[in-house]
């Protein structure tokens, strides 16, 4: 099996485990109020909000571009998700595509921003769950590294995947009308950034 399609694969599982407990929990409460897809923010950005959204997302997006570099050469020597396309240059561009568009940002967002996100907020507030969200987010991926990198290394990954879900959380529900769209845009060109890195062993 070619890594294209291992890709293929491993997004539509991705998808389908992200989605899983925040279809459980609509359909538990509310189903009969609300359309899913709106639900999670997955919705069209609302046309009066279109520009300036834009201008969010690109100024985001190479923030975290640049700090995205210092995270990539701090981590050098390790093994992450993006190895799998070590050296492989030009032709692995297909596969970081999916698995930076499909495979991650988008099961991410809607669990992250699309389902805790907006629970947390209706019950504690936009700023307590962000926060919160963010927190979240942060261990998810720097957790798994304490062992590799040593705490302080790690503790710099959890700080900077949740200071990106944070700014993420505000362009969502702040700038973008509660779509979700914003921030799966932000996440994917953060990852396939950092896929065409590993391809090309810019670090």
């Amino acid at each position: 099996m070619n890594l294209l399609t291992q890709k293929i694969l491993s997004s539509i599982i991705q998808i389908l485990l992200f989605t899983l407990i925040p279809f459980i929990w609509w359909c538990i409460t509310a189903r009969k109020k609300n359309c899913f897809f709106k639900w999670i923010g997955l919705k069209h950005i609302s046309s009066s909000k279109e520009n300036k959204t834009a201008l969010w997302i690109v100024g985001t997006s190479i923030i975290f571009l640049a700090v995205s570099a210092f995270m990539l050469y701090t981590i050098r020597n390790i093994e992450t998700s993006t190895s799998v396309f070590s050296g492989l240059g030009i032709k692995a561009l297909p596969a970081i595509l999916v698995y930076a568009i499909f495979n991650t940002s988008f099961p991410e967002e809607i669990l992250f921003r699309g389902f805790l996100l907006k629970r947390l907020s209706n019950k504690f507030g936009f700023v307590t769950g962000n926060t919160m969200q963010s927190i979240l987010f942060g261990l998810m991926h720097g957790v798994m590294f304490f062992s590799l990198t040593g705490i302080l290394k790690a503790i710099l990954i959890i700080v900077f995947t949740g200071g990106i879900a944070w700014c993420i959380g505000y362009v969502n529900e702040k700038k973008s009308n509660g779509s979700i769209l914003s921030g799966w845009c932000i996440h994917a060109i953060a990852n396939i950034f950092s896929g065409i890195c590993s391809a090309f062993l810019l670090f």
